[in-house]
């Protein structure tokens, strides 16, 4: 019985035996889907090839020399440098060398472009970081090399391959990478000396070419003027010292000369007298340089050759000796021919007293030639010294100017002599780092677990795949039949006519159908579902022979 079409009724709810109904009506559709899912699971993992994964462990050993001594070159993370190295090993370049030298993949390869080939290759290689038992989790101990192909042995090799490359590549460029940092440090510090070379160069030039005339020269500048300022008041005050007493010389030497003119004037009585000894004159003269000697060998003693006062000692003691041999001569040319033209003083007393007279009248006259002399030196060294206060004044004065540029380039020096000492220091840290790698000391790969023979396959897991491609296929059986039975709105029993036509129902009469065409329904129902078990059978038993037969 259909419902009348126009009315929206509710369905009932449904009890078990509803669902068993459900269940007995549209068992094909769920049968069917399970069986085709079944089968199909089934051909495909036993025709999918085997894939079997080896796997090898790389410890990774922390640098041995604690990294506040020595300071490695290679600064980047070590999970940063294991996905450098994994990109370079899985290049194109790479792994077309290891599939060309292992013969893998021969018929992807003859079937795809090796571009292909690659990328497939690259799906069956993991490289899986081992994570760390410490809290920080900022170290990697180790990490594991997989690989999964059909051909174990050849897996393991790959994997063995693989971990080499690792070692390899990670002692290539941590050797390259210490080698490049010390030619880069070598360069800036060539570059660095260079520059301060130059800064010097010119610094030299500028204070050659200011000698006595830098800013840090001013202070001694200052110094120097004082001294010299100071010694010109000295020489000054000798030269009047010793002008004053040239004339007060001058005045008795005059006195003197007139006294023994106005003994020769005096009559003469008696003869003269000629000494047949050392003259008084003689031994004055001796005494004095006697004198003068002792005077020179004290000032020697407290003052250098070139002190004004000693030069001026040495000068009067050649003097003094000069006279005395002009009076040694004169002396002994008296004795040889008496003097026709002298005076005759006849008077012993007033003899006497010319004789002396005339002794004092030659050593004033010594003296105030040495004084003269004196009084010349002094004159000279005052000139010197009022040049030499010129020369410092023009320093003091020239001073200024350059101070700016002076301490540009002081300054240029320092910053240059600061960054060649940090490149210095740099260049060593990089040399004992090199040395560091170079005695393998540094941050290495070593291989922990060799690559393994895996003795299981991997992929696929048949009985789980084969599980769940059966679950799929039962529950797409389910959704068709409950798809089914939402869009059948027929009366399917009793339940159904009391619910919908709210009618009390007598009795029921059963529907009747002929014997022979239900039975011949159920035989070929039976026939259709048993020829579909067993050709499912059969299909699912050929792709085990084959496998079997085909299994490595």
């Amino acid at each position: 019985m259909q419902p009348t079409e126009g009315f929206s009724v509710t369905r009932r709810a449904l009890d078990v035996e509803d669902y068993i109904d459900i269940v007995r009506r549209h068992k094909g559709w769920i049968f069917g889907p399970f069986l085709f899912t079944l089968v199909a699971s089934v051909v495909g993992v036993y025709l999918w090839p085997d894939s079997y994964t080896s796997q090898g462990v790389i410890k990774i050993v922390p640098q041995q020399l604690p990294q506040n001594m020595v300071q490695a070159s290679v600064t980047q993370g070590m999970s940063d440098r294991i996905s450098s190295m994994a990109n370079e090993i899985e290049s194109r370049q790479v792994l077309t060398n290891i599939i060309s030298t292992m013969g893998l993949y021969p018929r992807e390869r003859s079937r795809e472009p090796i571009e292909d080939v690659i990328d497939e290759m690259k799906k069956n290689i993991q490289i899986l970081p081992i994570a760390s038992m410490s809290e920080s989790g900022h170290q990697v101990p180790a990490f594991a090399v997989t690989y999964s192909y059909e051909n174990r042995n050849q897996a393991q090799k790959v994997v063995q391959d693989l971990m080499s490359r690792f070692v390899d590549q990670n002692m290539h460029d941590r050797s390259n990478a210490t080698f490049l940092g010390v030619q880069f440090f070598k360069d800036q510090v060539d570059r660095a000396q260079k520059k301060l070379d130059d800064i010097e160069n010119k610094l030299t030039a500028f204070r050659v070419a200011n000698a006595g005339r830098l800013p840090d020269q001013m202070a001694g500048n200052l110094q120097q003027a004082q001294a010299l300022q100071m010694q010109n008041s000295t020489l000054s005050g000798s030269i009047a010292r010793a002008e004053a007493d040239k004339l007060q010389l001058e005045r008795e030497l005059s006195f003197d000369k007139d006294r023994l003119a106005q003994l020769s004037k005096e009559p003469a009585e008696g003869a003269a007298v000629v000494a047949q000894q050392k003259s008084p004159r003689l031994m004055e003269i001796e005494r004095d340089i006697e004198n003068l000697k002792n005077s020179l060998s004290a000032l020697r003693n407290k003052y250098k050759e070139n002190y004004p006062d000693v030069q001026t000692a040495v000068h009067n003691l050649e003097i003094l000796q000069k006279n005395r041999e002009d009076i040694l001569k004169e002396e002994a040319d008296a004795r040889k021919v008496a003097p026709s033209s002298a005076p005759k003083i006849v008077n012993r007393e007033a003899a006497v007293e010319a004789k002396n007279l005339e002794q004092v009248i030659s050593r004033l006259t010594s003296a105030i030639e040495a004084k003269q002399v004196e009084i010349d030196s002094y004159n000279k060294d005052l000139r010197d010294n009022s040049k030499n206060i010129k020369v410092v004044d023009s320093r003091i004065d020239a001073a200024p100017l350059g101070d700016k540029e002076y301490d540009d380039l002081r300054r240029d020096r320092d910053l240059a002599k600061t960054e060649y000492e940090g490149m210095q220091t740099n260049l060593q840290k990089a040399q004992v780092g090199k040395d560091m790698e170079d005695r393998s000391q540094g941050e290495l790969l070593q291989i922990l677990d060799p690559a393994s023979l895996p003795e299981h396959v991997s992929q696929p897991n048949r009985p789980v795949d084969i599980s769940i491609a059966a679950g799929i296929g039962l529950l797409l059986g389910i959704v068709i039949a409950g798809a089914r039975e939402m869009k059948d709105s027929s009366l399917k029993n009793l339940k159904d006519v009391r619910a919908y036509t709210q009618m009390a129902i007598l009795g029921s009469i059963p529907l009747l159908e002929n014997d022979f065409v239900v039975r011949r329904r159920r035989r070929l129902a039976w026939l259709g579902w048993t020829t579909s078990c067993l050709a499912a059978v059969v299909v699912m038993a050929g792709s085990y022979v084959y496998y079997m037969t085909t299994k490595q």
